[in-house]
């Protein structure tokens, strides 16, 4: 009996053990996430700590508030934004490493209403200025507000702007249309899309020709530059595990 115990405790010994080493090797990774992507965020970073010991710390705001804290030197090692530009301006103010820059999503602009009536297969309903309300993300800071300015301005719009609620980012200018304080809403195709389909109100997807492409960039910042947890998960993102995952929400 007492070489059995002496191995159980050898055992469990061992174990514990394990579990420390593998505490040690743990990082939490914080990243800077443009709002537009927080819903497949949420799947990908379950996918992502299910595979890893590592850990993710998201900090969900507009790319363009995002940016200015990153040059005000916020702890963030990575940064998702929702466009192109700023983690190319980061690159270049040498705030983030050269080389680590790619496009991890291609994004939609929908126009959605809460009500299955309200928006046709075309848009004419904004194309005539059929609304009362019309929410669109803040064109200085959310490149999906820009989208959506460059589009109004294309159809002729910009006499209706007195009608536009205006969001800070993407996802505050979605609940200005989920909650009924405007009737219509230029927003990401992410925000109502989830396995594949729009699960609730009416939509048209803009035409890309329409509007500058929404390519969403991804950039290892410098300060985490020997942050192999952070590459681990970058590398991740990049892969087809996730590009699978972005399908279904409309990338």
């Amino acid at each position: 009996m007492k070489p059995r115990f002496r191995w159980i405790s050898f055992g469990l010994a061992f174990g514990c053990c394990w579990l420390s080493a593998a505490w040690v090797n743990a990082d939490t990774i914080t990243v800077a996430l443009a709002s537009n992507f927080s819903a497949p965020m949420k799947a990908i970073s379950q996918s992502f700590e299910n595979q890893s010991e590592h850990r993710l710390r998201l900090v969900v705001g507009s790319s363009g508030k995002l940016y200015a804290q990153i040059r005000n030197g916020a702890p963030f090692q990575i940064f998702l934004s929702a466009d192109q530009t700023k983690p190319k301006a980061l690159v270049d103010q040498g705030l983030a490493v050269a080389g680590s820059k790619f496009t991890y999503a291609k994004g939609s602009l929908v126009l959605w209403s809460s009500d299955p009536n309200k928006v046709d297969a075309e848009g004419e309903v904004l194309k005539r200025g059929q609304f009362s309300r019309l929410a669109i993300a803040n064109p200085r800071l959310a490149p999906y507000g820009a989208a959506a300015l460059m589009l109004l301005k294309q159809l002729g719009l910009e006499a209706t702007k007195g009608r536009w609620v205006q969001g800070e980012n993407i996802n505050q200018t979605y609940q200005f249309v989920a909650t009924g304080n405007a009737d219509l809403g230029l927003i990401a195709m992410s925000q109502i899309m989830k396995a594949g389909k729009v699960e609730k109100g009416s939509y048209w997807v803009v035409p890309g020709e329409q509007f500058s492409a929404i390519g969403q960039d991804a950039v290892l910042l410098s300060s985490a530059e020997d942050c192999g947890a952070c590459k681990e998960f970058l590398a991740y993102l990049a892969g087809a595990e996730v590009a699978e995952v972005l399908a279904g929400f409309g990338f």
